[in-house]
């Protein structure tokens, strides 16, 4: 089991909001509750080792070692406990609140063993998120593009063309945009290892963890989809099918305008060029504007 183990924070609400802003967004969020009459004698006998920073009871875990125990100290939070204890009072309701579709309250008066085995079989539960990470898959004009900006326009979502942001980190002028660049100019396919490290940067920014995304123009092969991994695994996957006839209708007469980007077919999504003009402006316009696919 890979990943991380974060305590100590938040404490409030508003802690809790704000890693969630700043894409810190845990699957499993454990809260360990006992009475306070236990919580207080457990604070009272805290101790803790000075060279090592390891924290005991004098009751409950005793250190192995005499020579350990003769160092021990009080440990800095018995001062502050009360005051940790009415804080904590007043934010738990909110923090519950904050993340209560991941949230699993267990009783922490019981032996420590028991306490970790269920801790550790909510840590395994494999949870869906609720957060879209869509894959379009299917065949060149089948309509990934349209689709995938008509879902972020409603969604929210970020749509994510691997094709338009290879271009994009290209252009940066990046060490590692210098080195797709050169594969772009040459017309050779990129290499997965760099497509990977860039989908990840970009599919691990806050706007994708909080929003979602959908991803189409990547994978095209077994082995690319066999690398989606972690922060890159889809939680939904549409395949768009498309009969081969039309597929080749759709791409053979499609275009795109090089200003915006925008994209045209002859037969159903025509060009529109000001016509209320010369008639050669008129030619000179469509010849500059349209670039075949």
């Amino acid at each position: 089991m890979e990943g991380w183990v974060l305590e100590g924070i938040p404490q409030t609400r508003l802690q809790a909001l704000s890693l969630q802003q700043a894409g810190v967004i845990p699957e499993h969020v454990v809260m360990l509750e006992a009475p306070e009459d236990v919580l207080l004698e457990r604070s009272r006998g805290k101790m803790v080792d000075p060279l090592t920073g390891d924290v005991y009871h004098q009751t409950f875990i005793l250190p192995p070692d005499p020579q350990v125990s003769q160092r021990l100290e009080h440990h800095p939070a018995e001062l502050q406990r009360d005051a940790e204890l009415q804080r904590h009072r007043r934010e738990v309701t909110g923090l519950s609140s904050a993340y209560q579709n991941v949230l699993r309250v267990v009783n922490a008066d019981q032996p420590h063993a028991d306490v970790y085995q269920q801790v550790l079989a909510f840590a395994r539960t494999r949870r869906r998120s609720r957060i879209p990470r869509i894959l379009l898959l299917g065949p060149p004009g089948c309509g990934k593009s349209l689709q995938a900006r008509l879902l972020s326009e409603k969604y929210k979502m970020v749509d994510v063309c691997c094709e338009q942001l290879l271009r994009s980190v290209a252009a940066e002028g990046s060490t590692l945009g210098e080195e797709i660049h050169s594969y772009l100019d040459d017309g050779r396919p990129v290499p997965d290892s760099l497509v990977l490290q860039v989908l990840e940067e970009r599919l691990s920014r806050v706007d994708c963890s909080v929003r979602g995304w959908i991803l189409h123009d990547f994978p095209r092969d077994l082995q690319q989809a066999r690398s989606l991994q972690g922060a890159l695994q889809p939680n939904r996957v549409f395949f768009l099918e498309l009969a081969d006839d039309v597929c080749v209708e759709r791409t053979t007469l499609r275009a795109t305008d090089p200003v915006s980007g925008e994209r045209f077919h002859a037969v159903t999504r025509a060009g529109v060029v000001d016509a209320d003009q010369d008639p050669l402006c008129v030619f000179e316009a469509l010849q500059s504007r349209l670039t075949a696919d």
